[in-house]
């Protein structure tokens, strides 16, 4: 159901939180090892972040910001890992063995979860790709044709455009790493 009380933006951000909230409960991100590993302060710049980014909680090394228009970025930082409260001193903890009765998960499970990532990822791709072309078209090359109280205000305009441009950045940015989590997929 479309609520058109929330901006796209808003709707891709709500849509893509679900898709990663889907994700981890799927499986976790596979963690890309990159000998040009970027910080978290580089990539939550890149991102277009306006707050301090926040570590996923399970989900390797996945952060997730608020960009200037409200909507939210996630990106991962291979070789990243939170240093919050529950580790000590930034190291990592060490892992236990499973025990005995842990429950498993057969195979034939885990390939539904598997499949139903990869159609959660596809359907979500497909959307945010529509998205952009709206984004794209709006922005019309950077420019749009000005709205009448921005004819007489050179500064609304700029603004607008503004606005338009980081619109269409953050929907390639999002198409990007759904594309790079479709590659990650078993």
């Amino acid at each position: 159901m479309r609520n058109d009380a929330f901006p796209a933006d808003k709707r891709c951000a709500r849509a893509l939180s679900w898709c990663v909230a889907a994700a981890l409960a799927f499986g976790t991100f596979a963690v890309e090892r990159d000998a040009s590993a970027q910080t978290v302060a580089s990539k939550a710049r890149e991102s277009g972040c306006a707050d301090t980014p926040r570590f996923v909680e399970g989900s390797g090394s996945m952060f997730r910001c608020s960009t200037a228009n409200g909507a939210s970025a996630y990106f991962n930082v291979p070789g990243a890992v939170d240093t919050g409260p529950s580790r000590k001193g930034g190291t990592t903890a060490k892992s236990t063995p499973t025990p005995a009765g842990f429950p498993r998960v057969d195979a034939d499970t885990q390939k539904g979860r598997d499949d139903m990532r990869r159609k959660v990822l596809a359907d979500e791709l497909g959307a945010e790709e529509k998205l952009l072309a709206d984004a794209r078209s709006t922005y019309a090359n950077g420019a749009p044709t000005p709205l009448p109280e921005e004819q007489a205000n050179a500064e609304k305009y700029k603004e607008r455009i503004a606005r338009l441009r980081q619109s269409v950045q953050l929907h390639e940015r999002n198409i990007d790493a759904l594309k790079k989590e479709l590659g990650n997929t078993r």
